[in-house]
């Protein structure tokens, strides 16, 4: 073997051993966090996850969510791998001189060589636009970033490199072939008209192939430990993601004999898939630009919590390779403070946007149960909360005496009457705590009720025997509270046999039908939009009464980004005779939270812009004189938005099943 290529080889040889060690490191790094994997198998359905990958990775499907953006991507990374192929070549090349692909056949080789050089050019562009966003557009979500920069430093080099090379080689070597490499032949005529001889342009092409040799393998070297780890990690990170839109929170195994802490308070407390989470963000911004808490300048940014946990995992380096957790510090500190934590609405936007999959609320609702179970470490209004839910069994300080007094009138039967007549029911209607004690949300369990009438389908309600579900405390860390209330209620519904469900809360709605499987029952769950829905398609209702007004319709997160349902309430409106839908910008998966998810509707917003003004200010602009929601909490935050815009004799919030009623005889 000659000299350059022993020496080459040793090149190759150290870079890749530097590689290798910084990327055991970041695997040790995963694996000394002990935390529980959230949201089940990661390792099942391997068809699907296939699937996912090529249509997310190959194919950048979710990169592409953002055009312009995604499409910078889509050609930076399809470059690559194209390049790729020179690159291995040009690498056989220097261990093996006179090396080449020319094998596969000369028309081949050449149709190659054009592919090659098209998306070179194809990268060049799609970096020259990254430069032009970073310096020039500076969107407020990708932020500044002396890394970025080095980054696409590296990669304009490597491009140009290859050009160079190219072009000199041309010169160096005049081949008929050359001409498919239509950008390299026009440089090259330039050395040429410069005077640029054959024997210096070969030396040329060596000093740039070596020049392209040391940027891939410095690239190779410096990936691990800056942004762009996402090349390596996003990709499994993919593979790995929780494949269905729905989910619920983990159970938390609170009688556990080894337990000695719940939730995260320190970086060791997460999990091998939260640290590929970690690895695996790109800094793109997407989460923070689509976050409710953000665009109110609140101080969460899901970006920035995602990158401040991966500071911390690199800070406590030492301690978690070592096996010493109790010497790592704990999650929050300066960077995450409890404002940060406690912004957080659970709208899911972030993760709706992510298009590495990561899963951002997991991490904040593992910290909240850290702050809450451990230390006591709670906003003040939650404690009124707690008690009203310990002595109340609602969120409401209400009696439970109480649950069922807005049947008053309406004949409406009990689990507890049908099971003494010896009858059955198709559904039990889950009323909720809203639906029960909130007089605004009266009106709308009183409107299902008029429909499933009208509809001849039976159902009951638990009455006095309900309980809140537990989402509010779960949500809010307290899940020794929570746990006693699902249980309870399971114990219940198992009691009576129940296996159908339908509710108007979509707050219940994602804790029964994803969460309460955990505890011993297996429930089959509707919401009422979706059971309406289907009553329209059977025609066991018939909206004929003409509705006379323009609406706009607000997504709930808890239906749409938590349940993946945004087609059944549209499908409800569009069928109700003069109804005019105007629909705005801000919708479906892209639509902006109201402010009273994940427990944000019992604590005040302190800092910056409300949240529900601002959803309100949204929707306002469809110049629409209702706003249709099918949430109790969304229509209680938008009825004070519009209050507070001053245009309550203007603008009304209505359920879609108060439509649907007032359409139907």
């Amino acid at each position: 073997m000659a000299i350059s290529s022993l020496v080459f080889l040793a090149v190759v040889l150290g870079a890749t051993g530097l590689f290798a060690y910084k990327a055991s490191i970041l695997f040790r790094l995963a694996k000394a966090t002990k935390g529980p994997v959230w949201s089940g198998n990661r390792m099942d359905r391997l068809a699907e996850r296939v699937e996912t990958f090529f249509t997310n990775v190959l194919f950048q499907k979710a990169v592409l969510k953002k055009k312009k953006a995604g499409l910078m991507h889509v050609a930076i990374f399809w470059g690559f791998m194209i390049i790729t192929i020179e690159t291995m070549e040009l690498f056989a090349y220097e261990l093996f001189p006179g090396f080449s692909l020319s094998f596969i056949g000369e028309s081949a080789y050449a149709t190659l060589r054009l592919i090659q050089e098209l998306f070179t050019l194809l990268v060049l562009s799609g970096v020259g636009y990254a430069f032009y966003r970073r310096l020039v557009l500076r969107p407020e979500g990708l932020g500044k970033s002396t890394d970025a920069i080095i980054i696409l430093s590296l990669t304009s080099g490597l491009m140009l490199a290859l050009l160079a090379m190219r072009s000199f080689h041309i010169l160096a070597e005049p081949n008929d072939n050359n001409a498919v490499m239509f950008a390299s032949m026009w440089i090259s005529g330039i050395w040429q008209s410069l005077g640029v001889t054959p024997e210096v342009a070969s030396t040329m092409a060596a000093g740039f192939r070596w020049f392209h040799h040391l940027l891939v393998l410095g690239f190779m070297v410096y990936i691990p430990s800056s942004k762009h780890l996402h090349v390596l990690t996003a990709a499994p990170n993919t593979f790995f993601r929780k494949l269905e839109t729905p989910k619920g929170m983990r159970k938390v195994n609170l009688e556990a004999e080894d337990a000695t802490s719940f939730g995260a308070g320190k970086i060791s407390d997460l999990s091998w898939k939260d640290t590929l989470d970690l690895y695996a963000c790109t800094e793109c911004g997407r989460c923070q630009d689509a976050c409710p808490a953000w665009n109110t300048q609140k101080p969460l940014s899901p970006k920035a919590l995602v990158h401040d946990l991966k500071d911390s995992l690199y800070e406590n380096k030492l301690a978690l390779l070592s096996g010493k957790t109790d010497e790592v510090k704990p999650i929050l500190g300066s960077k995450i403070t409890d404002d940060v934590i406690w912004a957080c609405t659970s709208c899911r936007a972030c993760e709706s946007a992510c298009p590495v999959f990561i899963e951002q609320t997991d991490k904040i609702y593992e910290i909240r149960r850290n702050m809450v179970l451990m230390e006591s470490r709670f906003p003040a209004e939650l404690q009124t909360v707690f008690k009203n839910i310990e002595n109340n069994f609602s969120p409401w300080a209400m009696s439970p005496d109480e649950r069922d007094k807005w049947t008053e009138g309406l004949e409406v039967r009990t689990m507890a009457q049908i099971a003494a007549s010896g009858e059955q029911v198709e559904y039990l209607f889950w009323v909720g705590c809203a639906g029960s004690f909130d007089d605004r949300s009266k009106k709308v369990s009183k409107a299902l009720v008029s429909i499933l009438k009208k509809s001849g389908i039976k159902f009951a309600i638990l009455g006095k025997e309900e309980k809140c579900t537990g989402d509010p405390a779960r949500r809010a860390g307290n899940e020794y509270l929570a746990q006693t209330l699902i249980q309870e209620n399971v114990n219940v519904l198992n009691n009576y046999g129940v296996k159908k469900v339908v509710t108007a809360c979509p707050h219940c709605f994602n804790a029964l039908k994803n969460e309460w499987k955990d505890f011993g029952i297996e429930l089959e769950v509707i919401h009422h939009t979706q059971l309406i829905a289907e009553l329209i398609r059977s025609g066991k209702i018939k909206p004929t009464k003409a509705v006379d007004e323009k609406v706009t319709y607000h997504d709930s997160c808890y239906i749409g980004r938590w349940n993946n349902e945004y087609n059944a309430p549209r499908t409800i409106l569009a069928s109700v005779p003069q109804l005019k839908v105007n629909e705005i910008e801000q919708n479906k998966s892209n639509g902006m939270c109201c402010g009273a998810g994940g427990s944000r509707m019992w604590m005040e917003e302190h800092i910056g812009t409300r949240i529900n003004v601002k959803r309100t200010e949204q929707l306002l602009e469809a110049k629409a004189g209702v706003v249709a929601a099918n949430c109790p909490f969304c229509i209680t935050m938008l009825t004070d938005g519009i209050k507070t815009k001053e245009l309550t004799d203007k603008v009304r919030v209505m359920d879609v099943a108060e439509i649907v009623d007032q359409a139907t005889v």
